[in-house]
Protein backbone atom coordinates (compact mmCIF):
# COMPACT_ATOMS: atom_id res chain seq x y z
CA UNK A 1 0.00 0.00 0.00
CA UNK A 2 2.80 2.50 0.75
CA UNK A 3 4.43 1.90 -2.59
CA UNK A 4 1.25 2.58 -4.51
CA UNK A 5 0.41 5.88 -2.55
CA UNK A 6 3.51 7.97 -3.41
CA UNK A 7 3.14 7.68 -7.16
CA UNK A 8 -0.45 8.95 -6.75
CA UNK A 9 0.81 12.11 -5.06
CA UNK A 10 3.29 12.74 -7.80
CA UNK A 11 0.53 12.61 -10.32
CA UNK A 12 -1.56 15.15 -8.31
CA UNK A 13 1.25 17.71 -8.27
CA UNK A 14 1.72 17.30 -11.95
CA UNK A 15 -1.94 17.98 -12.65
CA UNK A 16 -1.92 21.21 -10.63
CA UNK A 17 1.07 22.51 -12.46
CA UNK A 18 -0.31 21.73 -15.86
CA UNK A 19 -3.65 23.51 -15.17
CA UNK A 20 -1.94 26.87 -14.37
CA UNK A 21 -2.80 26.98 -10.67
CA UNK A 22 -0.16 28.24 -8.21
CA UNK A 23 0.26 28.51 -4.45
CA UNK A 24 1.25 32.05 -3.07
CA UNK A 25 2.34 33.22 0.34
CA UNK A 26 2.30 36.68 2.04
CA UNK A 27 2.36 38.53 5.37
CA UNK A 28 0.98 41.86 6.78
CA UNK A 29 2.84 44.62 8.66
CA UNK A 30 0.95 46.94 11.08
CA UNK A 31 1.64 50.67 11.66
CA UNK A 32 2.28 52.72 14.78
CA UNK A 33 0.24 56.01 14.81
CA UNK A 34 -1.12 58.24 17.55
CA UNK A 35 -3.29 61.22 16.55
CA UNK A 36 -2.15 64.36 18.32
CA UNK A 37 -4.57 65.62 20.96
CA UNK A 38 -4.54 69.09 19.44
CA UNK A 39 -4.81 71.85 22.01
CA UNK A 40 -7.68 74.17 20.97
CA UNK A 41 -6.87 77.72 19.97
CA UNK A 42 -8.83 80.96 20.41
CA UNK A 43 -8.39 84.41 18.88
CA UNK A 44 -10.26 87.64 19.59
CA UNK A 45 -11.73 89.25 16.47
CA UNK A 46 -12.20 93.00 16.02
CA UNK A 47 -12.35 94.45 19.57
CA UNK A 48 -14.56 94.44 22.62
CA UNK A 49 -17.72 96.51 22.73
CA UNK A 50 -19.63 97.75 25.77
CA UNK A 51 -23.43 97.77 25.83
CA UNK A 52 -25.55 100.17 27.88
CA UNK A 53 -27.83 98.83 30.61
CA UNK A 54 -31.61 99.07 30.49
CA UNK A 55 -31.99 101.32 33.52
CA UNK A 56 -30.88 104.83 32.65
CA UNK A 57 -30.19 105.95 29.07
CA UNK A 58 -27.00 107.87 28.41
CA UNK A 59 -26.47 110.99 26.36
CA UNK A 60 -26.27 109.05 23.08
CA UNK A 61 -27.35 105.53 24.10
CA UNK A 62 -30.37 103.56 25.23
CA UNK A 63 -30.51 100.06 26.72
CA UNK A 64 -28.49 97.52 24.75
CA UNK A 65 -26.76 100.07 22.52
CA UNK A 66 -23.00 100.49 22.18
CA UNK A 67 -21.41 102.81 24.73
CA UNK A 68 -19.12 104.28 22.11
CA UNK A 69 -18.11 107.08 24.47
CA UNK A 70 -16.65 104.66 27.06
CA UNK A 71 -12.94 104.93 26.34
CA UNK A 72 -11.61 103.37 29.56
CA UNK A 73 -12.15 99.90 31.03
CA UNK A 74 -14.76 100.46 33.71
CA UNK A 75 -18.34 99.21 33.82
CA UNK A 76 -21.34 99.31 36.11
CA UNK A 77 -24.04 96.82 37.08
CA UNK A 78 -26.15 95.77 34.13
CA UNK A 79 -23.69 96.95 31.49
CA UNK A 80 -22.42 94.25 29.15
CA UNK A 81 -18.97 93.60 27.70
CA UNK A 82 -19.03 91.68 24.44
CA UNK A 83 -16.36 89.99 22.34
CA UNK A 84 -16.39 88.00 19.07
CA UNK A 85 -13.87 85.15 19.03
CA UNK A 86 -12.67 82.47 16.61
CA UNK A 87 -11.86 79.00 17.97
CA UNK A 88 -10.10 76.10 16.28
CA UNK A 89 -9.48 72.42 17.02
CA UNK A 90 -7.70 70.30 14.39
CA UNK A 91 -9.32 67.24 15.95
CA UNK A 92 -12.69 68.68 14.85
CA UNK A 93 -15.11 71.29 16.19
CA UNK A 94 -17.03 68.47 17.86
CA UNK A 95 -14.13 68.25 20.31
CA UNK A 96 -14.86 71.77 21.62
CA UNK A 97 -16.52 71.34 25.00
CA UNK A 98 -17.02 74.96 26.06
CA UNK A 99 -16.24 78.58 25.20
CA UNK A 100 -16.76 80.99 28.07
CA UNK A 101 -15.76 84.22 29.82
CA UNK A 102 -13.57 83.91 32.90
CA UNK A 103 -13.21 86.66 35.49
CA UNK A 104 -10.41 86.56 38.04
CA UNK A 105 -6.67 86.04 37.81
CA UNK A 106 -4.71 86.92 34.69
CA UNK A 107 -4.86 84.13 32.10
CA UNK A 108 -6.82 81.83 34.42
CA UNK A 109 -9.65 79.51 33.36
CA UNK A 110 -11.24 79.76 36.81
CA UNK A 111 -14.24 81.85 37.88
CA UNK A 112 -16.43 81.09 34.86
CA UNK A 113 -18.99 83.88 34.64
CA UNK A 114 -20.70 83.58 31.25
CA UNK A 115 -20.96 81.07 28.42
CA UNK A 116 -20.38 82.15 24.84
CA UNK A 117 -22.89 81.53 22.04
CA UNK A 118 -22.07 79.84 18.74
CA UNK A 119 -22.37 82.28 15.85
CA UNK A 120 -24.46 80.71 13.09
CA UNK A 121 -24.24 80.92 9.29
CA UNK A 122 -20.64 79.80 8.90
CA UNK A 123 -21.09 76.46 7.15
CA UNK A 124 -18.95 76.88 4.04
CA UNK A 125 -15.41 77.92 3.12
CA UNK A 126 -14.85 81.65 3.51
CA UNK A 127 -12.15 84.13 4.37
CA UNK A 128 -11.29 84.46 8.05
CA UNK A 129 -11.92 87.92 9.44
CA UNK A 130 -8.53 89.68 9.25
CA UNK A 131 -9.08 91.27 12.66
CA UNK A 132 -8.82 87.80 14.26
CA UNK A 133 -5.11 87.65 13.36
CA UNK A 134 -5.42 83.84 13.40
CA UNK A 135 -1.99 82.19 13.43
CA UNK A 136 -0.37 78.91 14.38
CA UNK A 137 3.23 79.81 15.12
CA UNK A 138 4.37 81.58 11.93
CA UNK A 139 1.53 80.23 9.78
CA UNK A 140 -1.19 82.78 9.05
CA UNK A 141 -4.65 81.24 8.66
CA UNK A 142 -6.76 82.85 5.96
CA UNK A 143 -9.50 80.31 5.09
CA UNK A 144 -12.32 79.41 7.46
CA UNK A 145 -12.86 75.64 7.74
CA UNK A 146 -16.22 74.78 9.35
CA UNK A 147 -14.99 71.29 10.26
CA UNK A 148 -12.28 72.65 12.55
CA UNK A 149 -13.29 76.27 13.26
CA UNK A 150 -16.21 78.24 14.72
CA UNK A 151 -17.02 81.82 15.69
CA UNK A 152 -18.53 82.57 19.10
CA UNK A 153 -20.02 85.73 20.65
CA UNK A 154 -19.18 86.17 24.33
CA UNK A 155 -21.37 88.51 26.40
CA UNK A 156 -20.59 89.20 30.04
CA UNK A 157 -22.97 91.23 32.22
CA UNK A 158 -21.54 93.06 35.24
CA UNK A 159 -23.22 91.89 38.42
CA UNK A 160 -24.22 94.00 41.40
CA UNK A 161 -21.85 92.31 43.86
CA UNK A 162 -18.77 92.88 41.72
CA UNK A 163 -16.51 95.68 42.84
CA UNK A 164 -12.88 96.37 42.10
CA UNK A 165 -10.33 95.35 39.50
CA UNK A 166 -10.57 92.07 37.58
CA UNK A 167 -8.92 90.32 34.65
CA UNK A 168 -11.52 89.34 32.07
CA UNK A 169 -10.93 87.06 29.07
CA UNK A 170 -12.48 84.44 26.77
CA UNK A 171 -11.48 80.78 27.16
CA UNK A 172 -11.90 77.67 24.98
CA UNK A 173 -11.84 74.15 26.47
CA UNK A 174 -11.95 70.77 24.68
CA UNK A 175 -13.19 67.34 25.74
CA UNK A 176 -9.70 66.46 26.97
CA UNK A 177 -9.79 69.44 29.38
CA UNK A 178 -7.17 71.31 27.39
CA UNK A 179 -7.68 75.08 27.38
CA UNK A 180 -6.51 78.19 25.60
CA UNK A 181 -7.06 81.81 26.59
CA UNK A 182 -7.19 84.80 24.23
CA UNK A 183 -3.92 86.73 24.20
CA UNK A 184 -5.77 90.01 24.71
CA UNK A 185 -6.45 89.70 28.43
CA UNK A 186 -8.35 92.78 29.67
CA UNK A 187 -8.17 94.53 33.03
CA UNK A 188 -11.49 96.02 34.18
CA UNK A 189 -12.77 98.04 37.13
CA UNK A 190 -16.32 97.04 38.02
CA UNK A 191 -18.75 99.30 39.89
CA UNK A 192 -16.23 101.95 40.90
CA UNK A 193 -17.37 104.50 43.45
CA UNK A 194 -17.92 107.89 41.83
CA UNK A 195 -18.11 111.20 43.65
CA UNK A 196 -18.15 114.92 42.96
CA UNK A 197 -16.05 116.75 45.54
CA UNK A 198 -16.56 120.45 46.27
CA UNK A 199 -13.82 122.51 47.91
CA UNK A 200 -14.87 125.91 49.23
CA UNK A 201 -18.24 127.56 49.71
CA UNK A 202 -20.44 130.02 47.84
CA UNK A 203 -20.35 132.85 50.34
CA UNK A 204 -21.34 136.32 49.18
CA UNK A 205 -21.26 137.84 52.65
CA UNK A 206 -23.28 141.02 53.12
CA UNK A 207 -24.61 142.36 49.82
CA UNK A 208 -26.24 145.73 49.23
CA UNK A 209 -29.56 145.54 47.29
CA UNK A 210 -29.20 146.66 43.69
CA UNK A 211 -25.50 145.69 43.47
CA UNK A 212 -23.44 142.79 42.09
CA UNK A 213 -21.36 140.53 44.34
CA UNK A 214 -18.87 137.76 43.61
CA UNK A 215 -18.17 134.66 45.67
CA UNK A 216 -14.76 133.19 46.44
CA UNK A 217 -13.73 130.68 43.78
CA UNK A 218 -14.57 127.07 44.58
CA UNK A 219 -13.16 123.84 43.09
CA UNK A 220 -15.16 120.92 41.69
CA UNK A 221 -13.24 117.61 41.53
CA UNK A 222 -13.85 114.24 39.93
CA UNK A 223 -13.55 112.10 43.07
CA UNK A 224 -13.96 108.72 41.35
CA UNK A 225 -12.30 105.75 43.01
CA UNK A 226 -8.54 105.62 42.49
CA UNK A 227 -7.49 103.46 39.57
CA UNK A 228 -10.98 103.34 38.07
CA UNK A 229 -10.33 105.68 35.14
CA UNK A 230 -13.90 107.01 35.34
CA UNK A 231 -14.42 110.14 33.24
CA UNK A 232 -17.17 112.47 34.47
CA UNK A 233 -19.30 114.74 32.31
CA UNK A 234 -20.08 117.72 34.56
CA UNK A 235 -23.41 119.55 35.01
CA UNK A 236 -24.89 122.30 37.18
CA UNK A 237 -28.43 123.16 38.29
CA UNK A 238 -30.16 124.91 41.15
CA UNK A 239 -33.29 126.10 42.93
CA UNK A 240 -34.68 129.40 44.12
CA UNK A 241 -33.62 130.57 47.59
CA UNK A 242 -35.82 131.41 50.57
CA UNK A 243 -35.46 133.09 53.94
CA UNK A 244 -35.88 130.41 56.65
CA UNK A 245 -36.87 133.01 59.26
CA UNK A 246 -40.26 134.73 59.64
CA UNK A 247 -38.82 138.06 58.60
CA UNK A 248 -41.24 139.39 56.03
CA UNK A 249 -38.69 138.83 53.28
CA UNK A 250 -39.12 140.47 49.91
CA UNK A 251 -36.69 140.39 46.92
CA UNK A 252 -37.99 142.27 45.01
CA UNK A 253 -41.66 141.29 44.84
CA UNK A 254 -41.98 138.15 46.96
CA UNK A 255 -40.20 136.27 49.70
CA UNK A 256 -37.94 134.48 47.19
CA UNK A 257 -34.54 135.19 45.65
CA UNK A 258 -34.88 133.68 42.20
CA UNK A 259 -32.19 131.52 40.61
CA UNK A 260 -32.03 133.82 37.58
CA UNK A 261 -30.08 136.28 39.74
CA UNK A 262 -27.10 133.90 39.89
CA UNK A 263 -24.45 133.11 37.27
CA UNK A 264 -21.02 131.48 37.26
CA UNK A 265 -17.63 131.71 35.59
CA UNK A 266 -15.82 128.35 35.11
CA UNK A 267 -12.27 127.38 34.19
CA UNK A 268 -10.97 123.92 33.28
CA UNK A 269 -7.34 124.06 32.19
CA UNK A 270 -7.12 126.10 29.00
CA UNK A 271 -10.92 126.27 28.70
CA UNK A 272 -13.26 128.80 30.31
CA UNK A 273 -16.80 130.09 29.96
CA UNK A 274 -15.41 133.09 28.10
CA UNK A 275 -15.66 130.82 25.04
CA UNK A 276 -19.08 129.42 26.02
CA UNK A 277 -21.80 130.62 23.60
CA UNK A 278 -24.22 130.99 26.53
CA UNK A 279 -21.98 133.44 28.37
CA UNK A 280 -22.59 137.16 28.78
CA UNK A 281 -20.03 139.91 28.20
CA UNK A 282 -18.22 139.04 31.44
CA UNK A 283 -18.03 135.35 30.55
CA UNK A 284 -20.69 134.36 33.12
CA UNK A 285 -23.35 131.70 32.41
CA UNK A 286 -26.79 131.43 33.99
CA UNK A 287 -28.01 128.39 35.93
CA UNK A 288 -30.99 126.23 34.98
CA UNK A 289 -33.49 124.77 37.43
CA UNK A 290 -33.16 121.18 38.59
CA UNK A 291 -32.92 119.18 41.81
CA UNK A 292 -32.34 115.79 40.15
CA UNK A 293 -30.37 114.64 37.14
CA UNK A 294 -32.14 113.56 33.95
CA UNK A 295 -31.73 113.61 30.20
CA UNK A 296 -32.99 117.21 29.92
CA UNK A 297 -29.57 118.29 31.22
CA UNK A 298 -27.87 117.26 27.97
CA UNK A 299 -26.91 120.30 25.90
CA UNK A 300 -28.49 122.57 28.52
CA UNK A 301 -26.83 122.18 31.91
CA UNK A 302 -23.19 121.44 31.13
CA UNK A 303 -20.86 123.57 33.21
CA UNK A 304 -18.71 124.28 30.13
CA UNK A 305 -20.11 124.09 26.63
CA UNK A 306 -16.74 124.47 24.93
CA UNK A 307 -14.92 122.30 22.37
CA UNK A 308 -17.72 119.99 21.33
CA UNK A 309 -16.52 116.58 20.11
CA UNK A 310 -18.43 114.66 17.47
CA UNK A 311 -21.56 116.72 18.03
CA UNK A 312 -22.06 115.20 21.49
CA UNK A 313 -19.66 115.78 24.40
CA UNK A 314 -17.77 118.94 25.24
CA UNK A 315 -14.08 118.26 25.84
CA UNK A 316 -13.86 121.17 28.29
CA UNK A 317 -16.66 119.69 30.39
CA UNK A 318 -15.12 116.25 31.03
CA UNK A 319 -12.99 115.60 34.12
CA UNK A 320 -10.53 112.73 34.54
CA UNK A 321 -10.18 111.16 38.03
CA UNK A 322 -8.62 113.69 40.39
CA UNK A 323 -8.99 116.57 37.90
CA UNK A 324 -10.70 119.80 38.93
CA UNK A 325 -12.45 122.81 37.48
CA UNK A 326 -12.92 126.12 39.29
CA UNK A 327 -16.08 128.22 39.51
CA UNK A 328 -16.74 131.74 40.66
CA UNK A 329 -20.35 132.82 41.26
CA UNK A 330 -21.95 136.19 40.67
CA UNK A 331 -25.07 137.46 42.40
CA UNK A 332 -27.07 140.35 41.01
CA UNK A 333 -29.15 141.25 44.06
CA UNK A 334 -32.44 142.93 43.17
CA UNK A 335 -33.61 146.20 44.65
CA UNK A 336 -35.57 146.35 46.85
CA UNK A 337 -34.51 143.23 48.73
CA UNK A 338 -34.93 142.25 52.35
CA UNK A 339 -34.08 138.91 54.01
CA UNK A 340 -31.36 136.29 54.43
CA UNK A 341 -31.92 133.78 51.62
CA UNK A 342 -30.12 130.62 52.70
CA UNK A 343 -32.70 127.91 52.01
CA UNK A 344 -31.99 126.55 48.54
CA UNK A 345 -29.29 124.66 46.64
CA UNK A 346 -26.89 124.87 43.75
CA UNK A 347 -26.14 121.33 42.60
CA UNK A 348 -23.14 119.85 40.83
CA UNK A 349 -23.57 116.60 38.92
CA UNK A 350 -21.14 114.19 37.32
CA UNK A 351 -22.21 111.46 34.87
CA UNK A 352 -19.78 108.64 34.10
CA UNK A 353 -19.27 108.42 30.35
Amino acid sequence: MRKSFFPFLGMLVLVLATTGLAVSVGTGVGINLTTEEFKPLIWMCDHRVLLDDNVEPGRITNGGEFLVERANNYAFTGEQIQWRVLVMDKNGVEKIKDVYVAVGEQGSKDYIEANCVLEANHTGQEEIDESCNARIDEEELTTFDPTTMAYYVCTFTVEEGMHGEYWVHAVVEDLDDQIDVVDEDEFWFFNPTIEVKVSGSIDFGEVRPGTVAYSPTIRIENGAEEGSGVMLDMFISGTDFYDPAHSGAKCPDSNVLELKNFAYYAVNGAYSTLDDPRADAEGYVGINYGDHFDSTFYNNNEILQVQQVGGTYYAANVLAPGAEMSLTFRLSLPEPCNGDFTDGEIYFWGEAI
